[in-house]
């Protein structure tokens, strides 16, 4: 779901010339001035496995990832109303899930928005690869003159 509004909102800078980032499928080959890509990937691998086995180790023992003193002091921020599954003022700050009942009503509809922004990705991934520029460029060709800009136009001219 990030992906697609990260993708939307960087295309939207670009277009207007607010910024100039590269179009989205091209941004994986710039090279960052900070860090190296190799050291990306291990700072990520770590982050994300501290998390993920912290996560684990709550499906295994759970309640021991919320003791006093086991994550910097953030424990109580974190506390979830299922094991494996962290929650509290830090993670919820509007309080949407407060009982179990509303926390699985939110799990499906984050389910549900999840499945719809693949369908969305998908249609970004075909769109970029039919027409080699990024959605907004799409968006503004199409709005620009509709009659004749549509995508039906697009896969007949691209073959």
């Amino acid at each position: 779901m990030a992906g697609v509004a990260g993708i939307l909102f960087t295309d939207l800078l670009r277009v207007t010339g607010a910024s100039d980032l590269p179009v989205w499928y091209e941004a994986g080959a710039v090279k960052y001035e900070f860090a190296n890509t190799e050291t990306l990937f291990i700072v990520q691998l770590l982050l994300m496995g501290y998390a993920e086995t912290r996560r684990y180790m709550d499906y295994k023992s759970p309640g021991s990832q919320a003791q006093e003193g086991s994550f910097f002091g953030l424990e109580a921020a974190l506390e979830g109303l299922e094991p494996g599954y962290p929650g509290g003022p830090l993670l919820n700050p509007l309080g949407l899930a407060k009982d179990i009942k509303n926390a699985h009503d939110w799990k499906l509809k984050e389910i549900k928005n999840g499945r719809l922004a693949m369908v969305a990705m998908l249609g970004i991934f075909v769109q970029a690869n039919v027409t080699h520029v990024g959605p907004i460029n799409n968006l503004v060709d199409h709005l620009s003159d509709p009659w004749h800009r549509t995508i039906i136009q697009t896969l007949a001219s691209s073959s």
